[in-house]
C-alpha cells in the first residue's frame, strides 16, 4: 500500500493563507453576498416603483414619508442633471472604476475587518444597483421621498441608502473601530 504524502505543516500554512485572503477570502465573499442582495432589492424595489407609480404623484404613506417616482440623470442631490447627457457616461465610468477599487479593497480586507468588509459590500451593491438603472435608460429610478413641512430631502432609492450606511459605517469605523479590532485580532493570535 502506498501512502500518501501529508502535506508539510509550512505549505498547509500557506494553503490556508491564500484561502483565507484575495478574491474569495470569506471577507470578501461577504461583501460581494451583500453587494448581490442590495442590488436585488434595489432592482425589485425600483420596478414596483417605475409599474405602480406615477412619475412626480407622491403617494403618501405618513405626513412625513411619500413614495414619489423620478427620475435622476444627474448625481446626488441631481448634480449635473442639467449636464445635457454627457454626465450619463461619465457618471457610469466612474461607477465602474470605483467598483473595480471596492472589489481590490475586499479582497485585500485583512480578517478582523468585519464592519468595513459590510460598508463596502453595501457601497458595491448600491454602486452596481444605480449603475444599472444609468446604462439601461440613461437615469437612476428614484422613488423615497422624505419631507417636513416645506422642506424636502431629495428622492432617494435603496442604491442610494445602501451607499449612504456603507460610507456612514465606513466613517465609524476609521473613528472608532480600528484599535478595537486590531486588539481583538491581537488577543485571538495570543490565545
Amino acid at each position: 500500500m502506498n501512502a500518501v504524502p501529508m502535506p508539510s505543516d509550512d505549505s498547509t500554512q500557506r494553503r490556508v493563507a491564500r484561502l483565507s485572503a484575495g478574491w474569495w477570502s470569506r471577507r470578501a465573499r461577504w461583501g460581494y453576498a451583500l453587494a448581490l442582495l442590495v442590488i436585488g432589492l434595489d432592482y425589485w424595489t425600483k420596478d414596483w416603483a417605475s409599474s405602480a407609480l406615477l412619475y412626480r404623484q407622491p403617494v403618501m404613506v405618513t405626513p412625513w414619508f411619500d413614495w414619489l417616482l423620478a427620475h435622476n440623470t444627474g448625481a446626488a442631490f441631481s448634480f449635473l442633471a442639467d449636464a445635457g447627457g454627457w454626465q450619463r457616461w461619465f457618471f457610469a465610468l466612474v461607477a465602474m472604476l470605483v467598483s473595480l477599487v471596492i472589489i481590490v479593497w475586499l479582497s485585500r480586507l485583512p480578517t478582523g475587518k468585519r464592519w468595513v468588509g459590510t460598508a463596502l459590500g453595501l457601497i458595491l451593491g448600491g454602486g452596481l444597483g444605480n449603475l444599472w438603472d444609468r446604462l439601461q435608460y440613461g437615469y437612476v429610478v428614484d422613488f423615497i421621498s422624505l419631507h417636513y413641512g416645506g422642506w424636502y430631502w431629495p428622492a432617494f432609492n435603496i442604491a442610494d441608502s445602501a451607499i449612504s450606511l456603507g460610507a456612514a459605517i465606513l466613517i465609524v469605523d476609521s473613528l472608532f473601530g480600528t484599535e478595537a479590532s486590531e486588539q481583538i485580532e491581537t488577543n485571538r493570535t495570543e490565545t
